[in-house]
């Protein structure tokens, strides 16, 4: 439900959500309010207005979030990004 309302607030921004990965129930590093494992979501987007702010303003009100990172990455991550991205849908495809 919390991802679903992100994703909302993203697309309603203007942004278009370039991928988006569950990774699922993780161990944590260490507890963070007496909670030793947490829910990884990864969403990638593009944007051209200033949405982050406002984006980070709803994920610290959102008491169901512990920790969220925001990063802006550069032309090599971009890339690496991409690369990463084919791969995983090569295995996909080689599953199904």
């Amino acid at each position: 439900d919390a991802v679903k309302s992100y994703v909302k607030h993203i697309k309603g921004g203007g942004c278009e959500i370039v991928h988006e990965e569950n990774w699922g129930l993780k161990k944590l590093a260490y507890p963070i309010q007496k909670k030793k494992s947490g829910v990884y979501y990864l969403l990638e987007f593009q944007r051209e207005a200033d949405l982050t702010a406002s984006l980070e303003v709803i994920l610290r009100r959102d008491e169901r979030v512990m920790r969220f990172l925001t990063v802006a990455l550069d032309k090599h991550a971009l890339a690496y990004a991409g690369s990463r991205r084919e791969k995983l849908n090569a295995k996909s495809k080689e599953t199904k």
